[in-house]
């Protein structure tokens, strides 16, 4: 199957051209559950051609028809502290795209949609949706819009649409199983790949505009520098992965079999405790007392002392 351009790679060149807007107008259509026009790119802090930025992440800012805000970010590099960079990201533009005496119903519906490409969290699902919503702790209700804030905001169905709503997409949780045109896009995501039996918006134009032999080779250049930094740096993890377990082992080896040595002289120690006693038993039954007798004097139960003298 030909391979396609990376989508992470394209957002830093391909997907800012006008011309190709159709692509993300697609591929945010079928993730939002309606038709999504691109007005602009944004320019974002991130999108700066720094040379120490050429590898790591990307995010393109997106006005849409509605002037809805969206922030799209690609993340490689494995980030603990990802979840808050997202609360971050969403906060920040907000504030930067409200100007000073602005009344905040001014404020731009957000959307945070993260694609990442490491472990990121625990779950098994490999897109969840955040939304803010207000519960109460006493009657367990959904707080929601009064009758003179319906009129007032119609476009708004529900409070948490004031506030932003995050997407994210763990890539590699994906079981390359498209059931869907949503899947389609993972799909797509996932392996640079784009099957021809994909129906999924903006997939048809980046199967034909999004093609490796498409690129000038100036620009095929950049792209296999690209794809040769990130397997390197795959390679780094896989490493770093490997030598972090074998030294943990290492060091853990010695603990492990004292303890092991510790289990098993207590179970020796147990066995022959346990065989005392089955001797004791067995005398005391011989010097003719009962087995209620033995029973009191021993602890033992009587079902347990006839299994004893059976054997």
């Amino acid at each position: 199957m030909e391979k396609h351009i990376r989508f992470d790679w394209a957002m830093k060149r391909l997907l800012r051209q006008k011309s190709n807007f159709v692509i993300l107008e697609g591929f945010l259509s079928e993730l939002l559950k309606q038709d999504i026009s691109i007005i602009e790119i944004i320019e974002s802090e991130s999108n700066k051609k720094h040379e120490k930025d050429k590898f790591n992440r990307v995010d393109l800012l997106v006005k849409s028809s509605k002037g809805e805000l969206m922030l799209i970010e690609v993340q490689n590099e494995r980030e603990n502290d990802f979840f808050h960079r997202m609360n971050y990201g969403q906060a920040k533009l907000i504030s930067e795209h409200i100007d000073s005496g602005d009344k905040y119903r001014k404020i731009k519906k957000v959307y945070s949609i993260n694609i990442v490409y490491f472990e990121l969290g625990q779950g098994k699902d490999y897109v969840y949706l955040g939304k803010t919503s207000f519960r109460g702790i006493h009657e367990d209700d959904i707080l929601e819009l009064s009758e003179k804030q319906k009129k007032a905001f119609p476009h708004i169905k529900e409070v948490s649409d004031i506030f932003a709503t995050m997407y994210l997409i763990k890539v590699n949780n994906f079981d390359d199983v498209a059931k869907d045109r949503l899947d389609e896009w993972i799909y797509f995501l996932k392996n640079s790949e784009i099957k021809s039996e994909f129906k999924a918006k903006g997939l048809q134009e980046a199967k034909e505009k999004m093609r490796v032999d498409n690129l000038e080779r100036g620009e095929k250049y950049d792209y296999e520098a690209f794809i040769k930094e990130q397997r390197i740096k795959d390679a780094e993890i896989e490493t770093a992965i490997f030598d972090g377990r074998y030294l943990a082992e290492m060091e853990l080896l010695p603990i492990i079999e004292q303890e092991r040595k510790k289990v098993e002289q207590k179970e020796l120690e147990l066995n022959k405790e346990r065989q005392k006693l089955i001797a004791t038993i067995k005398n005391m039954k011989e010097d003719g007392l009962s087995i209620e007798k033995i029973s009191k004097l021993t602890g033992e139960s009587i079902e347990n002392i006839k299994n004893i003298l059976n054997k």
